[in-house]
């Protein structure tokens, strides 16, 4: 694959979580509720991050390339000033908000997302590695019901872009 300049590899595994309470998560697991935005004009998200502990919310842009396979996806991202965000936030895109807290689980750290509005309900976990070897021999949380890396329906576009 000719990885385009300025980009690095994120390899990543989803899988859906059962609805519930979350005392499973570690218990200095902090959270940060994302607004993202994806763009209508291609394959850019535009992310507020507000932390859980006071500290100011941060911005920035993200682009993943497509790739042959979705666990292993090209991904360049640059942090914005809040002018710059307020700019980009003006093109047209649709939302998607939802708070993350984090679990550790077997030394590695796994990220699940709680989501609103439309997708009220829906809960994801995910773990992001530095290598695909990494990532296919990572055991998933006993909490997770199915993995969905392979199903394009979960990914962030595809919830922004759905309908009731």
């Amino acid at each position: 694959m000719d990885l385009p300049k300025y980009a690095r590899i994120e390899h990543e595994r989803r899988w859906l979580v059962r609805p519930g309470p979350f005392e499973f998560l570690h218990p200095k697991s902090f959270s940060r509720r994302y607004r993202d935005r994806y763009l209508d004009c291609g394959r850019l998200r535009l992310r507020a991050m507000e932390e859980s502990d006071g500290l100011p919310t941060r911005y920035k842009l993200t682009k993943k390339y497509p790739a042959e396979s979705p666990d292993a996806q090209p991904i360049v991202s640059v942090f914005l000033s809040l002018e710059e965000y307020e700019a980009l936030r003006a093109l047209p895109g649709r939302e998607l908000v939802k708070t993350r807290r984090y679990d550790e689980v077997g030394g590695l750290l796994f990220s699940v997302d709680v989501f609103e509005g439309l997708h009220a309900g829906l809960v994801l976990c995910e773990v992001e590695t530095d290598s695909a070897a990494t990532l296919a021999a990572v055991v998933p949380p006993p909490y997770v019901v199915r993995e969905v890396t392979q199903e394009v329906a979960y990914t962030g576009g595809a919830l922004a872009r759905a309908r009731r």
